[in-house]
């Protein structure tokens, strides 16, 4: 019984659909032949026989179809039984408006076929052969009541029993095509999941993807890209916009691509945001290649990626062997001393100095090696530059020997970032001692300025010299570079893994503000304090 319950109430939505149609057909055929007799009388041979019959269920057969159409709105279970009440219902009042309009001569039992035509679309298993069955035992009874009561011949049986065929014959027949068209439904429904899971899977994949994506149509219309694209043009990408407003030298790129398909893989610069990209080109589609998958690749980030693994393979074997050299390192520095303590002729003197210098050289190329296996250890907190920046400045021109009025504060408004103190004291160290070694070592020659945006600190290392070459720009960051003799080349690379370690970038900005030689910005998250 449970299972039969479970059956009953799973039924489509489509079924559900078809049986509501179904009644209100129903409902219209019950009003027009209750309409005909009402307004013609019999003078359409309905209810020849007996008009008052025939009124009577026409009347009762319009009140079942309203009702039958109220249940279906309240009602969504009970399917089976639901539409057995209802094709029963349509053969017993239509054997009885066949009865009172002269029996099978009336044509009314050809009605049936559409009921049973309806029944067999949504109805499963024996139970359409159980409608047809008890339509066809409806019409041959009624037809045996002609025979018996009014004497007719049996050779009148042979016309209800062909009907009583086709009953069967449609009922089999539209059922088997409604399965059909039920398997085939179910096919579709799921391959239109699997679709739209697969769609998701892919906008995801795309969306998730380091790459920048673009799908672009056969003219042009770029329907689908990833926020990469946003970040390699070095603006906010359009929506559903021609490839052209994206960038014309993809564009170019992919219409040469299209017309010749001599290259699938180029590399080109980006005007708009300067960065150097390999694009990849793919076709896809089934009708002839419509739409095209730009695939960009960030070069810059491969070769940062690159220089990290190769730089931390680097950074293990030296700090190994850092440690190794400081010991052997200070005993060559003591001895020096001694020597130095000890001393017979001026040239000695002269020796042991150059030994003690470049001892002291090793030492803090040590040391910086040392550093760049500490840069994870960061230890952040809030930094108010108006409170840091003038004590900081003070204390280094101190230690440095190098007269305060060297340099300028700028502070415009009061900022706070979130920062490693120790790594922001190293940080601007550096950037100070290299602002004064190549400024005009004068007054105010080094500016340190802070400006605060939204959300956004900017702090920025001027001085007043003659700039970085442009032809040394890019390797500026670059371990062990250095146009210092007396350098060892990696203040700067420091410099800039310790803001990336506290969330900050360190660049060098091609245009100083309000003039002057290099100009060093630092770019930290925070904003007004």
């Amino acid at each position: 019984m449970a299972t039969w319950q479970l059956a009953l109430d799973t039924q489509p939505d489509s079924f559900w659909v078809s049986l509501r149609y179904f009644n209100i057909y129903r409902l219209l055929l019950a009003l027009v032949f209750l309409s005909a007799v009402l307004i013609f009388g019999d003078s359409l041979n309905f209810g020849s026989h007996s008009l008052a019959q025939f009124k009577y269920v026409s009347g009762a057969y319009l009140l079942l179809a309203i009702a039958y159409q109220a249940l279906l709105e309240k009602l969504r279970s009970h399917f089976n039984f639901q539409l057995s009440l209802h094709v029963i219902t349509d053969i017993v009042a239509s054997v009885l408006m066949m009865n009172a309009s002269d029996g099978f001569r009336s044509g009314l039992g050809v009605m049936l076929l559409i009921s049973l035509a309806a029944a067999a679309l949504v109805s499963r298993g024996a139970l359409m052969l159980f409608y047809a069955a008890l339509a066809s035992i409806a019409i041959l009874l009624e037809q045996t009541y002609w025979i018996l009561q009014f004497d007719h011949g049996t050779a009148n049986f042979v016309q209800p029993g062909l009907l009583s065929i086709g009953y069967f014959a449609t009922a089999l027949i539209t059922n088997q095509l409604a399965q059909r068209v039920i398997r085939q439904e179910r096919v579709m429904r799921q391959r239109s999941v699997d679709l739209s899971n697969q769609l998701r899977i892919n906008q995801l994949v795309i969306q998730d993807m380091q790459d920048a994506v673009l799908v672009v149509d056969g003219n042009g219309l770029v329907r689908q890209h990833n926020p990469q694209v946003s970040l390699l043009l070095g603006s906010q990408a359009p929506e559903l916009d021609q490839i052209e407003n994206y960038s014309p030298e993809i564009a170019r790129l992919l219409g040469r691509w299209r017309s010749q398909r001599d290259c699938s893989t180029q590399t080109l610069l980006l005007t708009g945001s300067g960065k150097q990209v390999r694009a990849r080109f793919v076709e896809a589609g089934t009708d002839g290649g419509s739409f095209s998958l730009v695939f960009l690749e960030d070069l810059s980030r491969l070769q940062e990626q690159a220089q990290q693994l190769k730089l931390a393979a680097l950074g293990r074997l030296t700090a190994n062997i850092a440690h190794e050299i400081r010991n052997p390192l200070s005993a060559i520095s003591h001895a020096s001393e001694l020597l130095l303590e000890e001393r017979r002729y001026p040239s000695q003197e002269r020796l042991l100095h150059i030994i003690q210098d470049n001892s002291k050289r090793l030492d803090r190329m040590v040391h910086d090696v040392l550093e760049l296996t500490r840069r994870d250890r960061v230890r952040p907190e809030a930094i108010q530059l108006a409170a840091f920046l003038p004590p900081f400045v003070d204390e280094f021109a101190q230690n440095e020997k190098i007269p305060s009025t060297s340099f300028a504060l700028e502070l415009h408004g009061v900022g706070e970032i979130s920062f490693d103190r120790v790594h922001l004291q190293q940080v601007l160290w550096n950037l100070l001692r290299n602002a004064w070694r190549h400024s005009r070592q004068r007054e105010a020659s080094v500016r340190v300025a802070v400006r605060c945006q939204a959300n956004r600190v900017e702090l920025r290392v001027i001085d007043d010299g003659e700039g970085v070459p442009t032809h040394l720009r890019q390797q500026l960051f670059e371990p062990f570079f250095t146009t210092y003799s007396g350098g060892t080349g990696l203040g700067l690379y420091i410099a800039r893994e310790m803001c990336a370690a506290n969330g900050a970038i360190l660049e060098y900005a091609e245009q100083p503000v309000g003039g002057g030689g290099a100009d060093f910005r630092m770019l930290c998250g925070g904003g007004p304090a």
